[in-house]
């Protein structure tokens, strides 16, 4: 008997994926890349393990990389933060294929639409993939609201255009830190998730994601 993936060596490992036993080098290649590997998944959580201890440096050519981000109003709004990611995080459970790609394209997207509002021009341009296309367009929504809402907090003033950048570069930055770069890697949703365990049934809830 051969690992079905391969079809050369013997199946060593149960690949919940899958359904079936596959060999150690498929699973290791194929992780997150071919195959949609469950957060259950003993394998993949034992790769992510390894991931946190040897954590790779962004690379150079990032977007957004040279945005200075003050942690003055990264905290100051972190309400109106914490109200995106649990945008995406009750998108990522009403669409289970969604990936941390498909996320951090939404978000550098959307953060260069609010970049060019702070020349005075206004340039959109979504996604082309349904997916983070759909999830540009529930965060578009979420600030719009934002930018018409009164602050909440008594001598704060309105949100300005920069800030909403900020928000989404620091998200996008996030997501960079928290992801490994696989295809079909949700390890960024995953924290989100985590974050917000009701995103699936609540319209709203108490906020609770950790500003670093």
């Amino acid at each position: 008997m051969s690992c079905p993936i391969c079809e050369k060596r013997k199946p060593r490992r149960f690949c919940p994926a899958k359904g079936e036993t596959i060999c150690s080098v498929c699973c290791g290649t194929a992780r997150e890349v071919t195959l949609d590997c469950p957060p259950g998944c003993a394998y993949l959580a034992a790769a992510h393990r390894y991931e946190d201890e040897h954590q790779c440096s962004v690379p150079a050519d990032t977007p957004f990389l040279d945005v200075d981000l003050s942690r003055d109003v990264i905290h100051a709004r972190q309400h109106l933060l914490e109200g995106l990611a649990f945008a995406i995080a009750k998108f990522a459970a009403a669409q289970p294929a969604a990936t941390d790609s498909d996320v951090l394209a939404a978000l550098a997207a959307l953060a260069e639409t609010w970049k060019t509002l702070g020349t005075g021009i206004y340039y959109e341009k979504p996604p082309e993939a349904p997916a983070p296309r759909a999830l540009y367009t529930e965060l578009a929504q979420v600030l719009a609201e934002a930018k018409q809402q009164k602050t909440e907090q008594p001598g704060l003033p309105p949100v300005r255009d920069a800030e909403l950048f900020a928000l989404l570069v620091f998200l996008y930055r996030m997501g960079l830190l928290r992801t490994n770069g696989r295809p079909r890697s949700r390890r960024f949703l995953e924290f989100l998730r985590g974050q917000f365990p009701g995103a699936k049934e609540l319209q709203s809830e108490e906020s609770r994601i950790i500003i670093p």
